[in-house]
């Protein structure tokens, strides 16, 4: 395993007792990182600290959906640790799978409100941190289904195919200050967020991976490390593809 220098980082990580986003937290602290979960299950924040049982992890309960609580526990976290160096969107859901013609309203603003409107929520509110020590690494977590559109998700797709595109703004506003931002794409890998999902839409996603499987958390983990260390001091504003040959652009 290539080790990635992020000692004496203070990283918050999105969604991060589970999936996708225990398995950065988990390299992050073997990398040197003190790192915050932001998690609204209590529960499974507690089973990561656990697991990964260091005094470099600690978490908060956090709805990333609403942003006066955004604010509030980023002026913790500043407080308690003297600032904030890399913040991780990965939080988010899949939602249900059906029809554009079929999809029920309520359901749609569900996901785009997690998935696109919290991360415009945590990057807006983190910004202004990382200027003030003009440094930080922000890295999103999008889809290749943001790129490519799959079939009865469509809210997911458009959702993930807003952070690109945040992404590629913020970036760009930021390129002149010691901040990059960039998001990664993967294919699907076997986490919780299936529970969301039919089999038949898995079954879909797997079939359009041309290497005939799923993504793992551990490959995405190292991916999001690089990006989030002082060896990338060029990339921003860019799209990094983890999907075992589906990205076609």
């Amino acid at each position: 395993m290539i080790n990635f220098d992020l000692k004496n980082r203070v990283a918050i990580v999105t969604g991060g007792a589970q999936g996708f986003g225990l398995a950065i937290t988990k390299r992050f602290i073997d990398s040197g990182a003190k790192v915050i979960i932001w998690d609204i299950d209590e529960e499974e924040a507690k089973k990561a600290l656990n697991k990964i049982n260091s005094k470099n992890l600690s978490y908060q309960v956090v709805d990333v959906s609403n942003s006066d609580t955004i604010n509030k526990n980023l002026s913790q976290v500043e407080s308690s640790h003297g600032k904030i160096d890399i913040f991780i969107n990965n939080a988010g859901i899949t939602g249900m799978n059906a029809t554009v013609a079929d999809y029920p309203i309520v359901e749609w603003d569900k996901v785009i409100n997690l998935n696109l409107n919290a991360v415009f929520y945590c990057c807006k509110a983190v910004v202004p941190f990382m200027k003030k020590n003009n440094y930080g690494r922000i890295v999103n977590i999008a889809s290749i289904a943001g790129k490519e559109g799959n079939p009865n998700a469509s809210a997911y797709s458009a959702s993930k195919a807003g952070v690109i595109g945040l992404t590629k703004s913020l970036g760009k506003e930021l390129a002149q200050n010691n901040i990059a931002v960039n998001c990664v794409t993967p294919a699907a890998a076997k986490t919780r967020i299936f529970d969301q999902m039919t089999e038949e839409h898995i079954n879909y996603m797997l079939s359009k991976i041309p290497r005939n499987k799923f993504a793992k958390v551990e490959e995405l983990a190292s991916l999001v490390t690089w990006l989030s260390s002082e060896e990338n001091s060029f990339s921003t504003a860019a799209v990094f593809d983890l999907s075992g040959g589906r990205a076609t652009y």
